[in-house]
């Protein structure tokens, strides 16, 4: 049987051994905590607008933790939105909240309303800016910018939209002609998929058509053989290939 004094000591260390653990837990769990936060919206962040790449959106999540998902809801390059919540996530990231838990990054904005050029591609992408901007004076001819007198979204015209109207196309005579290899024509049949169902009617905003491209990069007509025309050299110029394009927008959910 164990003498007193070593009973005691025995118990004493293994206090101190728990005491320990405990301590370790505690900095462990500070360590570990999560950084995520709301904060107060500012004055000049009460109004944005989406600065991204022409002809294209971004996506709307239902939230700025690390379980968000993507509502499908996209909001197109240089439209401005009303800022209601503010935070930001784990990883520093800052989120702003359009209403009803639609959230957007904010790097992919610019404070103020109508702050963004829509032929203009924002600085988080300027070596793709300079390929985009090639490909685009192959197509139309940019004249000077002027702010688009548009009003500021809220939720709701988010919702609205998001809703396929059906474009107006111009009359036109032309006829073309696609020359892609099978391959190349099963990666743009896959796009067109992904972009508006496959229809040339499909409209979203800016954006019309099979492709969903713009109205100034279509130059006004959305006839299908425009369509494939515009989709063909806007692919060829900036990817190479619809294969390219194609793993370019699994990668990254545009083209």
């Amino acid at each position: 049987m164990l003498n007193k004094n070593l009973k005691s000591t025995l118990t004493k260390t293994a206090a101190a051994a728990a005491l320990t653990l405990a301590g370790a837990a505690i900095v462990n769990n500070t360590q570990n905590t999560v950084k995520a936060a709301e904060v107060t919206v500012d004055q000049q962040e009460k109004v944005v607008t989406i600065n991204y790449l022409p002809h294209k959106s971004i996506a709307v999540w239902n939230s700025y933790g690390p379980d968000k998902q993507m509502t499908g809801q996209y909001l197109p390059h240089a439209t401005a939105w009303k800022v209601i919540r503010a935070a930001y996530d784990d990883a520093g990231n800052k989120w702003y909240d359009l209403g009803a838990n639609q959230w957007v990054m904010a790097k992919y904005t610019r404070l103020g309303k109508d702050t963004v050029d829509p032929n203009v591609a924002s600085e988080l992408f300027t070596s793709q800016a300079s390929s985009y901007n090639t490909a685009a004076q192959t197509q139309t001819t940019q004249g000077s910018y002027s702010a688009p007198k548009t009003s500021v979204g809220t939720y709701s015209s988010v919702q609205s939209t998001q809703q396929t109207q059906q474009a107006q196309p111009a009359q036109s005579q032309s006829s073309y002609t696609s020359n892609v290899s099978s391959s190349e024509a099963a990666a743009k049949a896959w796009i067109a998929g992904r972009e508006s169902g496959g229809s040339y009617s499909a409209r979203n905003g800016q954006y019309i058509g099979k492709y969903q491209l713009s109205a100034s990069y279509l130059g006004g007509d959305y006839s299908a053989a425009n369509q494939e025309r515009v989709a063909d050299n806007y692919v060829k110029s900036r990817y190479g290939s619809w294969s390219n394009a194609q793993s370019f927008w699994q990668a990254n959910g545009w083209y």
